[in-house]
């Protein structure tokens, strides 16, 4: 029971790693003078209303920081026919007995389950006195 648990475990464990490893994205801070005024992940950073008074004043008190998380991008898969040949004929023959190899097993018959011991009418142990010590 616990191998069944612990294989689920860590099978999920691997998946999420795997597309946590290949997702991209990004963090945008806006910062009002030194004021953090809105953080976002994957969308834009709402701003502090100030870009009016930017337009009048020749320097800005605001500022965005924006900090990207690339992803992995380079994943090796290769097809079947990629392959080399050895290694085709291996996966074929390994694919073939594993979906055979199970399906041929029938139920075994057990020949002796309606059997009934005969009755005791002596008890010829105790008759001879010859017990296991």
């Amino acid at each position: 029971m616990i191998k069944i648990v612990l294989h689920k475990v860590f099978s999920i464990t691997l998946a999420l790693l795997v597309l946590f490893s290949t997702v991209s994205f990004t963090i945008e801070k806006h910062f009002c003078g030194d004021v953090l005024v809105d953080v976002a992940v994957f969308t834009e950073a709402d701003k502090c209303g100030m870009e009016a008074l930017e337009m009048l004043q020749s320097k800005s008190c605001c500022k965005d920081e924006v900090k990207v998380v690339k992803g992995q991008d380079e994943l090796n898969v290769s097809s079947f026919d990629e392959l080399k040949l050895q290694k085709q004929q291996f996966l074929a023959a390994f694919i073939y007995t594993y979906i055979t190899g199970f399906s041929g097993l029938s139920k075994k018959t057990v020949t002796h389950k309606d059997y009934s011991p005969p009755n005791l009418v002596y008890d010829i142990q105790v008759l001879d006195q010859v017990f296991l010590i």
